[in-house]
């Protein structure tokens, strides 16, 4: 796997990914358009992991760079397949940056309550749950809950010393 930072002509894969029918319920959609302009803004981090021959098999988008309260939001993390360590690797790789070459002191995220596999993941890597944003995003008709999620920098690097 390789870990780099993304580039436009990655964004087509890049939205590809956000439309596969099984991740629906877990990640917003953003149209290729968004995802140019949110890729030109120095605020923001694009980074993808290549496969073995090539293909980009996920992405994540890490704002906030320039937040003067070192506050940094993981804003969308998506892989094409699940099940094979592509995903928690990613967001190894997206901790790893963030606090040490962005110097983050606090990096947070949102989940929608209903996805247990990623909340799992989150713990598992030491991130804690900050609150619950009740029915906060309209979809399909219906309102869901997402979990709010942060790890600070402390945290971070005194797991890296266990």
């Amino acid at each position: 796997m390789i870990f780099r930072n993304a580039t436009p002509s990655d964004v087509p894969s890049i939205a590809a990914l956000e439309t596969i029918p099984e991740f629906r319920a877990f990640v917003g959609a953003w149209p290729q358009d968004l995802h140019r302009q949110a890729l030109a803004d120095p605020d923001t981090a694009y980074i993808v992991v290549e496969d073995s021959a090539g293909a980009i098999a996920g992405f994540a988008i890490l704002r906030s760079l320039q937040s003067q309260h070192k506050s940094l939001e993981l804003k969308r993390i998506v892989v094409g397949s699940t099940n094979q360590g592509i995903g928690k690797r990613l967001l190894e790789e997206v901790l790893d940056r963030a606090f040490n070459e962005y110097g983050a002191h606090r990096v947070w995220l949102d989940v929608f309550d209903t996805n247990a596999r990623a909340r799992h993941i989150y713990r598992s890597l030491g991130f804690r749950e900050d609150g619950v944003f009740r029915e906060a995003i309209l979809r399909d008709g219906e309102y869901y809950s997402l979990v709010l999620m942060s790890m600070l920098d402390r945290e971070y690097h005194g797991r890296r010393t266990r």
